[in-house]
């Protein structure tokens, strides 16, 4: 697994892979407590009875669920160490070009953008892109920027 750290020549890195994550199950449980946490309860990602006469055939992850899983997914493809903090500092770009079936697997593999440095750390851009197993399309592509930052010297 590649650690990136802040010793690390983030820009010889920009436009290569960072790594591919383990595969990752979605099930239902997940799926509810999302609903919950977000109080969306659309029948589409809640009801498997009346999801399975719907559009996928049965119940399917919110897109929010998927792209608030990057942390995770990531966690397995690579790793990021030595720095104060690593914050998510925003998105530029999301979409959600097919749905994460119930019961379906998915991994992210990440891609380095950009690197480059800012007031207070190091800004890098990475591509997400997070593939259903047996799927052709993934389900969400997002490009995300993180701060790493490092303690200040007083």
């Amino acid at each position: 697994m590649l650690t990136i750290d802040p010793e690390s020549d983030l820009t010889s890195l920009v436009g290569t892979s960072l790594g591919t994550g383990e595969w990752f199950l979605i099930d239902q449980a997940r799926i509810d407590a999302f609903a919950e946490a977000t109080a969306d309860r659309q029948w589409l990602h809640t009801d498997p009875v009346k999801a399975a006469r719907g559009p996928y055939g049965r119940t399917i992850a919110h897109g929010f669920l998927v792209l608030a899983l990057l942390p995770a997914l990531a966690s397995s493809a690579f790793e990021i160490s030595g720095f104060t903090s690593v914050v998510n500092y925003g998105l530029n770009r999301v979409r959600f070009p097919a749905p994460a079936p119930v019961d379906s697997r998915v991994r992210d593999m990440i891609k380095l953008d950009a690197a480059e440095t800012a007031a207070s750390g190091t800004l890098i851009t990475l591509t997400h892109t997070v593939e259903v197993e047996d799927e052709d399309r993934p389900a969400c592509v997002a490009q995300q920027i993180r701060l790493l930052t490092r303690q200040r010297a007083d």
